[in-house]
């Protein structure tokens, strides 16, 4: 039986490019996209539905980008939408150290936390139970290129990102699997991957779920 995970994410699930305007709005090939890439590897058992919205926050309603920006508006018409979901992938944050925002590292995680609650709630896993959930923590982002401005005071937050998120895992009791240990942001925008690091990271993703869900 196909088993099914809904990656929700931003526009790194998106697959956009890396930008050295703000102008350009690039997306990789569907294939060179890390969901893509997981799905092959995890073969024909699991369908990955990549849900990705560039500029996504895990619970912030933009006050320039729009409030539709907000995962926690959206989250639970997705689930619902593709409802029965064995896993949700949750890969958010990045976002949230914009510069608008002024949230800290804690802060992020509670944002996430929030969305797990949801999650829990939604009765949209197998059996009108909850799905399982997976956490996937950004990686570090650079103040770099273009976005350089937008993000200003998020690359020194975003490396006390993994220990807030770990706390938060302790809280729920819901896994971490820590990106920044197999890909990283491309030094063009400070934010997003290239095409190489989708790979990377789809790869090891695949693995984790494998790992952690591969026997069920």
């Amino acid at each position: 039986m196909t088993r099914s995970v809904l990656c929700f994410g931003d526009s790194n699930t998106h697959g956009t490019m890396p930008m050295a305007s703000l102008a350009e709005k690039g997306r990789f090939t569907r294939s060179d996209r890390w969901p893509s890439v997981a799905a092959e590897a995890l073969g024909e058992q699991w369908e990955l539905i990549a849900e990705g919205h560039p500029g996504r926050t895990t619970v912030h309603q933009d006050p320039i980008e729009g409030e539709h920006k907000s995962g926690l508006l959206v989250l639970q018409s997705l689930l619902e939408s593709h409802r029965p979901i064995d896993l949700v992938l949750i890969m958010l944050g990045t976002n949230d150290l914009k510069h608008r925002f002024n949230v800290s590292a804690f802060e992020i995680a509670q944002g996430v936390e929030r969305l797990v609650g949801t999650i829990r709630q939604s009765a949209c896993g197998p059996q009108q139970n909850m799905p399982a959930i997976l956490v996937a923590a950004p990686p570090p982002i650079l103040e770099a290129g273009v976005l350089a401005e937008i993000f200003a005071g998020g690359a020194n937050k975003s490396h006390q990102l993994d220990d807030a998120f770990g706390a938060m895992s302790k809280r729920t009791g819901v896994p971490v699997f820590y990106t920044g240990k197999v890909c990283a942001v491309s030094p063009i925008d400070g934010i997003h991957f290239d095409a190489d690091n989708h790979r990377a990271l789809g790869l090891a993703l695949a693995n984790e779920i494998e790992r952690l869900h591969g026997g069920h």
